[in-house]
């Protein structure tokens, strides 16, 4: 058994936490610690600050998520004023060994290794994951995250995607309409324009100018909720219209991928679970004209964990050090 930390930086929060490992899976999670990255300097500042909560040696071995793509010598997030540089995070966090990986190729680790109860079913067979094949892993959020989870006899293999900057392809007169409409603002409309926290707004608004409404709801996070309590029926028609597009966007990517298993995941995700089953999702999902049959019996979950970029960050590590052992 050997203790690391696994760390979950996002934009606003970081995540500390410690983690047990054994056998290249996680073994346990411990609770998490949540810093404001205002409120440290630099990720340095914030470790010192985890390690004087811990009040004992921090592990030198380290699981790290960072929310933006893991290129080039110095990794700069949105919203966050930190700058991480890979080559020097040994020396700066004292660590010995470290991996260091996409939030969303976490999220990909996650779901390789959570047990089957952090697994809900959202349509399809309701069955495990299938051990061996290509899982498709989707997280509406800030943006789309989108990665391909390939498990073999040999163990699995993230593979982190850039598939949320697609095409958004209408299906319908409605969707016809929407994609024109966005096409004006943005020029090229992917999917992460209306499969995403913020695309919400944008079905909104465009929803209300098909209706010749006024938009009465200004802001994102009022509209979700208001969308999700269902009391004002713009909001509830654009809420619909979205999930019939995460629907359609899963399944394609299903396709794309040779999938034999889709995972939903992200914060809008969980909060979501108890209302996608009820949704035009699973149609838009199976309508994929000859394939229905093959898309019909394709297993689809939503991740429930309470920490998926923490266990998956740690799982990344796990995976690293059972390799390392290996070789």
């Amino acid at each position: 058994m050997k203790e690391i930390v696994a760390v979950d930086i996002g934009g606003t929060h970081a995540r500390f936490a410690i983690a047990e490992i054994k056998d290249g899976h996680v073994f346990s999670l411990g609770e998490a610690t949540t810093l404001k990255c205002a409120e440290h300097a630099s990720l340095a500042l914030a470790w010192e600050a985890f390690g004087r909560s811990l009040g004992r040696p921090v592990p030198r071995e380290a699981g790290i998520a960072v929310a933006c793509p893991i290129t080039g010598d110095i990794l700069k997030m949105t919203n966050n004023p930190w700058i991480i540089q890979p080559a020097q995070l040994g020396s700066r966090l004292k660590l010995d060994d470290f991996a260091l990986v996409n939030d969303f190729g976490a999220i990909g680790h996650a779901v390789a290794q959570v047990g089957p109860e952090y697994m809900n079913h959202l349509c399809g067979p309701d069955v495990d994951l299938p051990a061996k094949g290509t899982i498709t892993i989707l997280g509406p959020g800030t943006g789309l995250g989108v990665a391909t989870l390939l498990r073999g006899e040999n163990g699995y293999h993230v593979i982190e995607t850039e598939g949320g900057h697609v095409d958004f392809s209408p299906l319908d007169a409605i969707e016809d309409h929407i994609l024109r409409a966005l096409r004006d603002r943005f020029r090229r409309v992917s999917v992460e324009r209306i499969v995403s926290g913020p695309g919400l707004t944008n079905l909104y608004e465009v929803i209300a100018e098909l209706q010749d409404r006024p938009i009465t709801i200004k802001d994102n996070r009022t509209l979700w909720t208001t969308a999700m309590e269902g009391t004002d029926t713009l909001a509830a028609a654009a809420l619909e219209r979205f999930f019939l597009s995460l629907g359609a966007v899963a399944g394609d990517l299903a396709l794309a991928h040779g999938a034999h298993g889709v995972v939903v995941a992200g914060g809008l995700g969980q909060r979501l679970a108890h209302i996608l089953p009820h949704s035009g999702f699973s149609e838009r999902f199976i309508a994929k004209g000859r394939f229905e049959s093959m898309m019909s019996d394709m297993p689809v979950k939503i991740i429930t964990h309470p920490q998926p970029g923490l266990y998956g960050a740690a799982a990344a590590y796990a995976s690293k050090d059972a390799r390392k052992v290996i070789s």
